[in-house]
């Protein structure tokens, strides 16, 4: 059958892709760039592409006629505090166009609203859904909760918390409870509902075996990586220092912290379950669910991460429109260093940059700055990075996104995501010259008026000696002495 995925380069898409491959179906991606997923997909010439930002209506090109299901995995939780407002055009756009097919059926995954008073985040979950409602197609809504799996926004909160901090002074809000579920688990449902006419027209709560509080999530984690920690829980923590504390501690932006410390209030737990008798399933554990993730994790295959989306508010989505470095009204900074080494030892090591392995030289700096950055509500330095040694365009490598990764031409680009009175690139290459091999690096700055050149002057004396040496140990990193 042919699906249509909404949502299609997100945490739960890239992963619903090959599954819905593996079982034979036809598949088309909703996406903003599609060079972005060819790039970044190894089954990008086994799917049918269309492009289409929901929140442009005018951008979106017609969907397939033929479409006979479809999946909506768009939310803007984390894009702007006015989330509720873009979620609920987004969904109005969407319908627009899934009425002039034929399509039986749309599977959304909402998040458990079981609660009273709900958030703002369960609010506007629960309005898609009704927005949804309106379109011709069946619609079956799956709502879960926290979801854990290697890369997920839940799992890295839970990961940053615990691993960072031996004792923890926290609000209220970790004693409530919740029913974690691992992503496989989820990927099942969606799944097993495709085309199910018995899900037709239907909501359905999914949740894992266990029901925890967030503070016990955090102390199984602590238990499952052999850690000690120790909580104090401080009941008159505001909902606003609550979203500070974990935007600085973790690596959200602060208005996704905002959102989710608000939804926390909220007990995420299954009322119904008619889901287990349509389908019947046997979900893992919270403990198992943590255990597949770190495996993924220790394998070096994370297929996706939640900080590699482009609705986190830092970036424009038409990103890979700055593949161009500009040439006009910049500032540049250059090193060229030859070098004897193997080419693929270094350009492994240019491949393998930030995260766990660093900037090679003057780490602190680099931190120093992504504080800085966090301090004035900017990205900061805390994503890292999905792959330790694999980079496609889109990925977020610490407060940079790629641009290029062009292994074969040997060319690395990246965009600053961080707060900045301007523009800025950073560029490496290996060339070959007159039969010498050169690393190149190049760091490019389009300032913004005057404070953008006094920005650039302060920090060209640190590019002097960050940069020459920071190309000096891509070139010797790992070589053996």
């Amino acid at each position: 059958m042919k699906v249509l995925i909404a949502g299609a380069n997100g945490y739960i898409g890239t992963r619903l892709i090959p599954v819905l491959l593996d079982n034979g179906h036809e598949v088309v991606c909703l996406v903003r760039d599609k060079r972005r997923f060819r790039e970044n997909s190894d089954f990008s010439n086994r799917v049918t592409l269309i492009t289409g930002d929901l929140l442009l209506e005018k951008s979106i090109e017609s969907f397939p006629a033929d479409i006979e299901a479809a999946f909506y995995l768009v939310h803007s939780m984390a894009q702007s505090n006015d989330f509720s407002n873009l979620e609920a055009e987004s969904a109005h756009h969407f319908i627009g166009q899934i009425n002039k097919t034929s399509c039986k059926q749309i599977i959304y995954l909402s998040g458990i609203t079981n609660d009273d008073n709900l958030s703002e985040h369960l609010k506007s979950r629960r309005n898609v859904e009704d927005i949804l409602r309106e379109g011709s197609a069946a619609l079956t809504v799956l709502r879960a909760a926290i979801i854990i799996g290697s890369g997920s926004a839940s799992f890295e909160i839970i990961r940053d918390l615990t691993e960072k901090l031996p004792l923890m002074t926290v609000p209220r809000w970790v004693n409530t409870r919740c029913q974690p579920i691992a992503i496989r688990d989820v990927l099942f449902y969606l799944e097993n509902v495709l085309l199910n006419e018995a899900t037709f027209n239907k909501t359905f709560d999914i949740g894992g075996p266990d029901i925890l509080t967030f503070k016990e999530m955090m102390l199984v984690y602590a238990k499952v990586r052999n850690l000690n920690r120790y909580m104090i829980t401080l009941p008159f923590l505001s909902p606003k220092i609550s979203s500070y504390w974990l935007y600085f501690v973790t690596s959200i932006s602060y208005p996704l912290a905002q959102s989710l410390v608000n939804s926390m209030k909220n007990e995420t737990i299954c009322r119904d379950q008619e889901i287990n008798i349509l389908i019947p399933h046997q979900c893992v554990s919270y403990e198992d669910a943590l255990l597949l993730a770190f495996e993924k994790i220790e394998q070096n295959s994370i297929v996706s991460s939640w900080k590699d989306a482009l609705n986190t508010g830092y970036l424009n989505p038409a990103f890979m429109d700055q593949i161009k470095v500009p040439q006009n009204g910049t500032k540049e900074y250059k090193v060229k260093i030859p070098f004897r080494r193997k080419t693929e030892e270094v350009l492994n090591n240019i491949w393998s940059i930030g995260g766990n392995r660093g900037w090679y030289y003057w780490d602190w700096i680099w931190n120093l700055r992504g504080f800085l950055d966090k301090m004035v509500g900017g990205v900061g330095s805390r994503r890292g990075r999905t792959s330790n040694n694999n980079i496609s365009p889109g990925d977020a490598i610490d407060f940079w996104r790629v641009i290029l990764a062009d292994k074969v031409n040997k060319r690395l680009l990246l965009y600053a995501e961080m707060k900045l009175p301007g523009e800025a690139w950073l560029e490496f290459k290996i060339v070959e010259w007159h039969g010498e091999k050169f690393i190149s690096q190049v760091a490019t700055f389009r300032p913004n008026g005057l404070w953008g050149r006094l920005y650039w002057a302060a920090m060209f004396p640190f590019h002097i000696f960050i940069f020459k040496g920071m190309a000096r140990e891509l070139i010797h990193y790992g070589q053996a002495t």
